[in-house]
């Protein structure tokens, strides 16, 4: 029997896809719990029209993230922070200030998005990536400076 998964199941398939599998697992298991619905006409339409839909809105997403990293491409941000003698921060910058930076810029970024590559201690001229999208990343100028 033909069924179209609604969800995960182990050992059978994962949400979305279309499976063979015996009558008696069909009609005992996956259709009894819900996690899959027979494979007949609508059911084919209906799936294939989510995965159209699906895929339009993470392109979407996708081109969002690009028109935000144009926006954000060579962008320079300020901080400015304690320091103690030889130009030693007390502490260190964190995503979270870069984050508090950006958003008085204009630029409503997650604080996990932004890698920094090591800790940035000292002040300075710093380049960092802010990973919009799994396939966008851009990268600004962070200028660390002493009060």
């Amino acid at each position: 029997m033909k069924v179209v998964l609604l969800k995960d199941v182990k050992g059978t398939g994962k949400k979305g896809e279309i499976k063979e599998v015996s009558d008696g697992y069909a009609k005992n298991f996956l259709l009894k719990n819900g996690s899959a619905k027979v494979a007949n006409a609508s059911a084919l339409n209906e799936n294939t029209m989510k995965k159209e839909s699906d895929a339009y809105h993470k392109e979407m997403e996708r081109q969002s993230a690009i028109e935000l990293g144009q926006k954000l491409k060579e962008k320079t941000i300020t901080l400015a922070i304690k320091c103690g003698e030889n130009g030693k921060t007390f502490g260190s910058v964190t995503s979270k200030e870069i984050a508090e930076a950006l958003k008085k810029e204009g630029f409503d970024i997650d604080k996990r998005k932004i890698e920094l590559d090591g800790t940035i201690k000292t002040i300075g001229s710093y380049r960092i990536t802010i990973k919009l999208h799994s396939e966008v990343s851009v990268k600004i100028n962070l200028e660390v400076e002493a009060i």
